[in-house]
């Protein structure tokens, strides 16, 4: 991809086109033959770790765009971020006053700051991210994205798996529970995120939530044995369609939203 730098006229001739060096000439059939430098939009690699199953976290930036990639393969970026909006929106429907929220999973902060905006000065917002560096790189290098939102005097980071907050919280802590922790709850990032979505995990969850509170799970694909798990162990479950960007044509993510009796 390329950017257009400079346009000079450099001429006239009959019939000319081609480019050479970043240069691209044109013959225009009345304005004569135009120089035009084209300057490459290029990818910087911001950072990297490793993953707790030993696969590569590069975060990189592109065309003013962040993206986060594991062993290669795009596990988020700032181009899409509507779903995890629509999730931050679909767990703050019926808050009461003074709410407890957890959030797991940092990510570029996009969940954490709809959840900001839509509640009270007095919440109390605890974010779970089991990589430190997650959480150095949005404030290293996300400030002008979400990163400046981690020093809100709501917000409470902790660099720790969220499952075992859960599990460890007991009994009605939560008012609400919004889960993006990996891809789906077939994990990419980590095997062990498992847990949060086989039977004991969404027991834990379940206690974990006041009564009437609702956790959102996050999920890059449809999964109706999921969905099923989910059913029985909460009163309502709805799988709500997600697009990634508010101009998709397509629901591409998938967010299950469960209402504990």
């Amino acid at each position: 991809m390329y950017l257009l730098k400079k346009v000079q006229k450099v001429g006239s001739c009959v019939c000319f086109a081609g480019r050479s060096h970043g240069v691209l000439y044109v013959q225009g059939a009345l304005h004569g033959l135009y120089r035009i430098s084209l300057l490459m939009k290029v990818t910087t690699t911001l950072a990297n770790c490793e993953s707790p199953d030993g696969g590569k976290l590069v975060l990189q930036k592109h065309d003013g765009h962040y993206f986060l990639k594991v062993d290669g393969v795009q596990l988020m970026s700032t181009t899409a971020s509507s779903s995890e909006q629509l999730m931050a929106e679909l767990a703050c429907a019926h808050l009461p006053s003074k709410p407890r929220i957890l959030i797991g999973g940092l990510g570029f902060g996009f969940t954490l700051k709809r959840v900001l905006e839509l509640c009270p000065k007095d919440a109390v917002i605890d974010v779970a991210e089991l990589l430190p560096e997650i959480v150095d790189w949005n404030r290293e290098h996300l400030t002008e994205v979400n990163g400046t939102l981690l020093d809100d005097p709501r917000v409470r980071i902790h660099v720790k798996d969220v499952a075992d907050i859960i599990e460890q919280v007991g009994k009605n802590r939560y008012h609400a529970i919004l889960l993006d922790v990996d891809n789906s709850p077939d994990p990419l990032v980590q095997h062990g995120n498992a847990r949060l979505y086989d039977r004991g995990g969404i027991a834990r969850t379940n206690a974990a939530l006041h009564s009437n509170g609702r956790v959102v799970f996050w999920s890059a694909n449809q999964d109706k044995s999921f969905a099923r798990k989910l059913k029985k162990s909460f009163g309502r479950v709805d799988c709500v369609g997600a697009k990634a960007y508010p101009k998709a044509k397509r629901f591409t993510h998938t967010l299950f939203v469960a209402d504990r009796d």
